[in-house]
């Protein structure tokens, strides 16, 4: 199973709103999210630093894949973007992936 971890930051005094929005998180996303093979995703924040990490049961390729082909996706992104500031590679339309360094099995 690959691992996902990525970066973003809530725009100042969002962060209430950012924490509403994934408390009432569409239906029709979690069903995106899990087709895409996508699972074990947690959120965290620091003040308005956010890190998130999930688990890809197809890989991660096909995880980016599956999101940047959803207009579900699409919708979410738009609807995020008034609070969160993230920076999207270009070629895959993902967060770029942190670099992974450590892991205890």
């Amino acid at each position: 199973m690959e691992r996902m971890a990525w970066r973003g930051r809530i725009k100042p005094g969002c962060k209430a709103e950012y924490i509403r929005r994934h408390n009432q998180i569409w239906p029709e996303m979690k069903e995106v999210l899990k087709a895409a093979g996508i699972c074990n995703y947690t959120i965290f924040a620091d003040g308005d630093e956010l890190f998130g990490y999930y688990e890809c049961e197809k890989g991660i390729a096909f995880a980016e894949k599956a999101q940047a082909e959803s207009p579900v996706v699409d919708r979410w992104n738009e609807y995020m973007q008034d609070i969160l500031e993230l920076v999207m590679d270009p070629v895959t339309g993902a967060q770029p992936k942190l670099e992974p360094v450590f892991r205890l099995e």
